[in-house]
């Protein structure tokens, strides 16, 4: 069976407000979110599931289908805020989504096979998609899931601090945890990141979470009663969000099953400062110059 990407872009709507509002990268206008799903269709991905918001459900169709119709199988789930919320009344002023794994949890009928999930306006790169793909058809089961590890210095940015995942792995190469590492930058060609008032070090091969996730079908259960306690929890809290984390490091604890950290040398792109841009664009000429990807790709 081949497996399904799973691609969150409920967030993307002011992005995708129009043709004119798509950040074009490619020598043919293609946005990430194209090199994202042509690598995922050349790695062996059946099926492609955007999560969307439901009032931009047309325009956003009217973008992809051209391009992907004939290619990939297609569908579309709406992230709501009401979904999966049986038993709790959700505040009036409740306006922020619930989040990564809620998103995640609004596909649980759209998807019955292995799948992997990124973010929209992410570069992940062939090499990662190549080994999720051979993941998801070879290891993935009901208590064996993965994450990509990409070298963190292969992610910073040359303009300003980031935020990162920072991956623990245990002698398994398995996840033993993600610790949040905030203000990461490079001061004088090392990594750091801020650590009260102190400044901590990093090694560029440090593994991180980007948000490439591989799950079995069974995530969604988990995710569910999991969700059900956020909301006990959390429902009042307007700024509250279940994330992805938050489910596999349930999964972990638990004893449930655990999750493979798979390297990749691919290099992460992302616009986190409108600085990036230029250079995102460059690095993905060079690969179309090198012969990683056609001028066009969907001609």
């Amino acid at each position: 069976m081949q497996p399904t990407l799973l691609i969150l872009a409920a967030g993307m709507a002011s992005r995708y407000g129009s043709l004119k509002q798509i950040q074009q990268f490619g020598p043919s206008g293609e946005t990430i979110i194209d090199y994202s799903i042509y690598d995922a269709i050349r790695a062996g991905f059946g099926k492609i599931v955007f999560i969307i918001r439901e009032n931009f459900a047309e325009e956003f169709k009217e973008i992809f289908e051209p391009k992907l119709n004939g290619k990939v199988e297609t569908a579309y789930v709406f992230q709501d805020m009401n979904a999966f919320t049986d038993g709790f009344e959700v505040p009036a002023d409740r306006t922020k989504p619930w989040g990564t794994a809620h998103a995640v949890l609004c596909a649980k009928d759209a998807i019955n096979e292995p799948f992997a999930v990124i973010n929209a306006d992410d570069f992940y790169g062939r090499d990662a998609f190549e080994k999720m793909a051979e993941f998801l058809r070879n290891e993935c089961k009901s208590d064996r899931f993965s994450v990509v590890g990409y070298q963190l210095g292969k992610t910073v940015s040359d303009y300003g601090s980031v935020s990162r995942g920072v991956c623990e792995v245990n002698a398994e190469g398995n996840l033993a945890g993600i610790v949040e590492r905030t203000k990461i930058e490079v001061i004088d060609g090392k990594i750091v990141y801020e650590d009260g008032d102190k400044k901590v070090e990093l090694g560029p091969q440090t593994p991180v979470s980007m948000n490439f996730w591989g799950f079995a079908p069974s995530v969604f259960e988990v995710s569910e009663k999991l969700f059900s306690q956020f909301l006990e929890q959390n429902l009042s809290n307007p700024k509250s969000e279940f994330f992805i984390p938050i489910v596999v490091d349930s999964f972990i604890a638990s004893g449930t099953g655990s999750v493979k950290v798979i390297p990749t040398s691919s290099q992460w792109f992302g616009v986190t400062y409108k600085e990036d841009a230029p250079g995102v664009q460059a690095s993905l000429s060079a690969l179309v110059n090198g012969g990683e990807y056609p001028d066009n790709l969907w001609k």
